[in-house]
């Protein structure tokens, strides 16, 4: 397959968050198959190195680099940006965390943890990157949401505000940005086999009603969610904006 195929991502950089396990691994990893130069960053320096390593062994000549940030603060987000050389083609926003409680449990403190973390991480991500990926175009933005953005989940009331809302800037900034040719989209899983997930997956009664729901009757896996997410970064998918991908086995459409 030639280096400028449709379904290539030769000669482009791609900025993963929360790339050092789960789906921003698999993510990471996916693009460079496809020959994407990257950007890898999450919190852990030690986890960070181990996928890089891990990526190198399946796509060995992929250029990585690896930022240690917490996406939650403002210094770590700057930093991370102000410290970015050459171009960025492609974003795909998919830090985030989760604490699950009752709303009548939680206290503010725990409410903006999880704002900061997924929101408004992505937020300012969009917002701080948009320059380099103007410079950059044709560009996108994949943000992972949740469908817990879609409808009620168990995952409690901010963690699904939080997807709702980065839902919604994806169908606002796919507009804002057609005319910089940034493309911007968001995909939505159900469970997916992350370390998140297993937290509540590994109750058996939980998982049992998880596969009731699900039309597949399984969780899905990460590179399943990976290949969803590096999809709509292809030159393939160059008319594709402004959506909202459910990676769910059937989840989001199965009623009665």
């Amino acid at each position: 397959m030639s280096s400028n195929s449709p379904w290539r991502l030769a000669g482009q950089r791609a900025l993963v968050t929360g790339a050092s396990s789960g789906i921003g691994l698999a993510t990471a990893r996916e693009m460079a198959v496809l020959g994407a130069d990257l950007v890898l960053v999450a919190r852990g320096k030690q986890r960070l190195a181990s996928a890089k390593n891990a990526i190198e062994l399946v796509a060995p000549g992929c250029r990585i680099e690896i930022v240690s940030a917490d996406l939650s603060l403002e210094e770590d987000r700057q930093r991370l940006v102000d410290d970015l050389k050459g171009a960025v083609q492609i974003l795909v926003n998919n830090s985030g965390t989760n604490i699950r409680k009752r709303m009548e449990e939680l206290s503010l403190d725990e409410y903006r943890t999880v704002q900061e973390a997924n929101l408004v991480s992505c937020f300012e991500m969009c917002r701080l990157l948009y320059p380099l990926l103007k410079s950059s175009a044709p560009a996108c933005v994949v943000n992972n949401a949740s469908v817990a953005g879609l409808t009620h989940l168990r995952t409690g009331a901010p963690y699904g505000m939080s997807k709702a809302a980065m839902i919604q800037l994806t169908r606002n900034l796919a507009v804002e940005w057609a005319e910089d040719d940034i493309r911007v989209n968001a995909v939505a899983p159900w469970y997916i086999n992350t370390p998140l997930a297993g937290q509540v997956l590994q109750d058996p009664d939980y998982r049992r009603q998880v596969l009731e729901r699900t039309p597949m009757g399984r969780v899905g896996e990460v590179e399943e969610c990976a290949r969803a997410i590096a999809f709509l970064c292809l030159p393939a998918a160059s008319y594709i904006t402004g959506q909202c991908l459910a990676v769910d086995g059937g989840f989001s459409v199965y009623g009665f």
